[in-house]
Parts: C-alpha cells; sequence; structure tokens
C-alpha cells in the first residue's frame, strides 16, 4: 500500500473508529433497556421483584443522588434520609390533598419540596467544610424525624403516624401489583440517571468539579462558587425525595418518619462509598451489595443449620459483625468501589482479547 492510499485512508479509519464509539453505548442502552422492562418483569417473580430487585433500584437511586453531592461536587450530607422522608411525605399528601395531579406531576413536586428543604439545609457550606459541614447535615436528620413523628398533620390524623401508599396508577394503569410497582421504579429510576447524565456532562458538572479538586482556583476562574454548591444540594435532595417516595410506596407500602432513620442515612452513605465515588452507576453496584449480601448470610445460616444450635441474637450480630468485616476489607482493598473494580476487569478482558486477535510475527 502506498503512502497516498495510507492518507486517503485514515479518515476513513477515524470516522469508523468514532462510529464504533458511539455504537457501542447504544447497544449496551438498548441492551439494558431490553432487559429492565421486557426480560425482568417477565421472569422474575414477586418474591424477587418486592424484596430484592426494587429495594435494590430505589437504594441505587438515594445513592446516586448523595453521589452528585459528595463525588462531583466534593460536599458532604449525612441526611441523605432525611431528604427521602419529605419525599415519601410530601408525594402522600400530595396525592391525598390534591388527587387531580397525576403520579408522574406528583413525584416531581415532591422532589422539588425536599430540593428546597435541601438548599436550606445546604446554606451552611457556604461557610464550613469538612467534618464541621458533615455535622451540621445531622441537623436536618434529626429535625424531620421530630417534625414527621410529632406533627399528626403530615400523616393525616394517623394515630400511629404510618403514611399508607395510595393507589398507585397513571393512565388508567393499576400499578399496586409487584409488577406494575417494579415497571414504576425502573421508569423513573431511568428518566433520573438520564438526568443525572445531563447534568455531569454539562457546564454544571464540570464546575462542581472544579469546587471539589480547589475551589480557590475555580472562584479564581470565575465559578460562582456559593450558587454551585446550593445548586448541589437541591439537585442531590430531589433525587433523594423522588428515592423517599419510591421507598415507602413502591417497596414498603406503609412508612413512618422512623423508616428513614439516621441508619438509613449510613447505609446510602456506604452504598457511595462501596459502589465509587463520582460513577453513575457505582451507587446501584454498592446497593446491590448491601441488598444482596446480608440475604446471603442468612441463607449461609440456614444452610449450615446454626439456627437450630445457636441463640438467634448471637446469630443476628455475628452476621452484622460478618456484613461489617464484608464492607471493610472491600473499602481497604478497593477504595475507590466495585465500579473502579469492574472497570478494571473489562479492561483486562479487553486487553487479552485484543492480544489474542493480533496477527503473529
Amino acid at each position: 500500500m502506498t503512502v497516498a492510499s495510507q492518507i486517503a485512508d485514515t479518515p476513513v479509519r477515524g470516522v469508523q473508529r468514532r462510529a464504533g464509539l458511539i455504537g457501542r453505548p447504544l447497544v449496551l442502552i438498548t441492551i439494558g433497556l431490553v432487559v429492565a422492562f421486557v426480560a425482568i418483569p417477565l421472569v422474575a417473580t414477586d418474591y424477587w421483584l418486592s424484596s430484592i430487585i426494587i429495594p435494590t433500584i430505589v437504594m441505587g437511586l438515594a445513592g446516586l443522588g448523595l453521589n452528585l453531592l459528595m463525588g462531583y461536587a466534593g460536599l458532604v450530607s449525612l441526611g441523605a434520609a432525611a431528604f427521602m422522608s419529605i419525599g415519601a411525605f410530601a408525594t402522600y399528601n400530595l396525592l391525598l390533598r390534591l388527587p387531580v395531579l397525576p403520579l408522574p406531576v406528583v413525584l416531581v413536586l415532591a422532589g422539588l419540596i425536599a430540593a428546597a428543604a435541601g438548599i436550606l439545609f445546604g446554606l451552611p457550606s457556604l461557610r464550613i467544610k469538612g467534618f464541621y459541614l458533615g455535622a451540621s447535615t445531622l441537623g436536618a436528620q434529626f429535625f424531620f424525624e421530630w417534625l414527621f413523628t410529632n406533627f399528626k398533620w403530615f400523616s393525616n390524623g394517623s394515630q400511629s403516624l404510618t403514611i399508607s401508599a395510595p393507589r398507585l396508577a397513571f393512565l388508567g394503569w393499576d400499578l399496586s401489583a409487584a409488577t406494575g410497582r417494579y415497571l414504576l421504579v425502573a421508569a423513573v429510576t431511568a428518566l433520573l440517571i438520564l438526568l443525572a447524565y445531563a447534568i455531569v456532562h454539562s457546564r454544571v458538572g464540570r464546575e462542581w468539579m472544579a469546587i471539589r479538586d480547589q475551589d480557590t482556583a475555580a472562584a479564581v476562574i470565575g465559578i460562582r462558587i456559593g450558587r454551585r454548591k446550593l445548586l448541589a444540594y437541591a439537585i442531590s435532595s430531589f433525587f433523594c425525595g423522588i428515592a423517599g417516595a419510591l421507598w415507602a410506596f413502591g417497596y414498603l407500602g406503609t412508612a413512618d418518619a422512623h423508616a428513614f432513620d439516621l441508619d438509613k442515612s449510613f447505609q446510602v452513605l456506604f452504598i457511595v462509598l462501596i459502589g465509587g465515588t463520582a460513577t453513575l452507576f457505582g451507587s446501584f453496584f454498592g446497593a446491590a451489595f448491601i441488598v444482596l449480601t446480608p440475604i446471603l448470610l442468612d441463607r449461609i445460616v440456614l444452610a449450615t443449620s446454626l439456627t437450630a444450635s445457636a441463640d438467634q441474637g448471637a446469630l443476628a450480630n455475628l452476621q452484622r459483625i460478618i456484613f461489617g468485616v464484608i464492607i471493610i476489607l472491600l473499602l481497604i482493598k478497593e477504595p475507590d468501589g466495585l465500579s473502579s473494580l469492574l472497570r478494571r476487569g473489562l479492561s483486562g478482558v479487553r486487553r487479552r482479547d485484543t492480544a489474542s486477535r493480533a496477527p503473529l510475527g
């Protein structure tokens, strides 16, 4: 082949390479949508949908909201469950008091109410950082748990202070069955993932990362630090608020303020750390780990017949200890989270595949 033909062929190869880079994500997205909206509803049982898949997706969505704040903006929040509770109680009251509103509009409004609360409790970020900022966000956790526990109006005067899922329907479709609730959760999560992707790859996302890396340098180049920090808290709380609504009505069915306690906030935090910060899908890996590992430990206990010979309380504590040790070892071995481990594994497989196809000699 002559030099001229090589030069002429170079643009063609460049176009083909770019087409391959564009086409590969589209193929993966198409496969993912087919699996999520066709294969899983047809194959999965009600138990798998209600007890495993739905909580994994919802907790992954809450982790995604916190990851936008921590991983991309470099801020701290220890009160993610508080904004989940705002979304749950706001959705309940909007559906109860304004029944003419369709379900998607109610979810968006609940997310906006949670976003407004996020801005309010994000104001300390304008002055303080680090540990002190994390401690200040605990105020939201304790305040809203107290608010929803002591004022019966939010639970429509219920003596037990619980909220029950109203009839879930959209365009005449009943979504109260396990498959309907799964499709609702999957559709909302898919849309929010697209929204998160658009935000991260927009100017706002780039400015968040500049603030995360060096806020002084970001201010020098003209980024409005205060506005971007408050926007990060608003968007994070918006995601967490919708996740809270889905957790209460798509998974639990009945909830109270204690369903969104401090333990739930730390659970969302661990989801982010285990899955990997500054990743869109890492939170779902972390959520799968958080949901599936206790179930696996229960299965191991049942398989070894320890329940017949050991105290149940001791077994429960032993499972928590093992679960904690697994988390510690995972974070020591892979501090960048499961998403980084998966990325490296796929890269290794791709390199071996490329090497096997290379001509010898």
